[in-house]
């Protein structure tokens, strides 16, 4: 017959001589204690760490102990999942045997994985911002893709902001009575304007000078006429 009373007694003294800085007796009756299991420090010296609470049944070890996670440091809600999946896994194949440093040890290992996967998220972590980074800076670069859809888009509203500009500009004009004119406009304005060159050189007389190497030579001029009178010179000087 198995002396289960005797079974937990030994195991709980052996407890306490492996982790004399960790462990604490909660109650005797039944005996309930807690240890605190902490992961080796990672590349930037982080750390987790589990505090488990055990209570003795009255048949343990051929029946698991209870257990709970007493408290947490820098765990994740996914990572305690986890270690609670852990235990009742350890616990269910060391059935029959005294399984506290089993559980711990198992509980240990796998803090210190969780510590490995905090690096593994950290660099996940980083990568994705950097990968964010570059396609907000690959859309910035490209700008918008031109389709037939917005370019139209974009020229209706061109020619409606330039249609706009030239109103403003001849409503401007008019306004300060220095609207332009065209160049029939000036002619229909002032009819004088087709015999003013006329008149400025009957003005002048013998005084305009002209610069003769401005036009060829009239006798390179290859003129067909069938009138030996005809002369160029006089040709501008016909009144109507």
């Amino acid at each position: 017959m198995t002396d289960y009373a005797e079974e937990q007694k030994n195991e709980l003294e052996a407890i306490e001589s492996i982790y004399p800085d960790s462990f604490t007796v909660l109650s005797e009756d039944p005996i309930s204690f807690t240890i605190t299991v902490t992961s080796d420090a990672g590349e930037n010296g982080e750390t987790v760490e589990a505090t488990l609470k055990f209570t003795y049944v009255e048949k343990y070890p051929d029946e698991p102990p209870l257990w709970e996670v007493h408290s947490q440091e820098n765990l994740e809600n996914n990572d305690m999942d986890d270690v609670l999946t852990l235990l009742q896994q350890q616990a269910e194949e060391n059935l029959g045997m005294v399984m506290i440093f089993t559980l711990v040890t198992a509980v240990q290992e796998k803090l210190n994985e969780i510590v490995d996967l905090m690096k593994n998220r950290r660099e996940e972590e980083k990568r994705r911002k950097e990968k964010e980074a570059e396609e907000a800076e690959k859309v910035a670069f490209q700008g918008t893709v031109v389709t037939i859809e917005n370019f139209l888009a974009w020229k209706a509203k061109f020619e409606l902001e330039v249609a706009e500009i030239r109103r403003k500009k001849q409503k401007e004009e008019e306004q300060s009575g220095k609207a332009k004119l065209t160049g029939k406009q000036l002619f229909e304005t002032d009819r004088n304007l087709d015999t003013s060159d006329i008149q400025f050189l009957e003005d002048a007389g013998n005084n305009v000078e002209v610069d003769e190497s401005l036009f060829q030579d009239i006798e390179d001029l290859d003129l067909e006429d069938d009138d030996p009178d005809f002369d160029p010179l006089e040709m501008g000087s016909d009144e109507d």
